[in-house]
């Protein structure tokens, strides 16, 4: 398996998306055309595969980490506490 044209774009996107101008969800919506939510799912099928850890290792275990903390706090978030807006 390769990576896609889509899927270096995405790579080049988390590498890069703070050095350019607009929002993150701006760019995934400019030049992927995808749903935040979309973009996600199709990343996270990136970053889990091998090939993406042969290409750019560094961003990929970041990448990975980074899943795996905001999947971590999810699990521990009190549904009792209730939030005041």
């Amino acid at each position: 398996m390769e990576l896609t044209e889509r899927d270096l774009r995405i790579l080049d996107l988390e590498q890069n998306w703070w050095t350019r101008a607009g929002s993150k969800h701006q760019q995934i919506a400019d030049s992927l055309d995808l749903s935040i939510t979309r973009y996600h799912e199709i990343l996270d099928e990136v970053i889990d595969s091998p090939v993406a850890m042969n290409h750019d290792p560094l961003l990929v275990l970041r990448l990975r980490r980074m899943r795996d903390e905001r999947r971590r706090s999810r699990r521990f978030v009190d549904p009792t506490i209730e939030e005041n807006g």
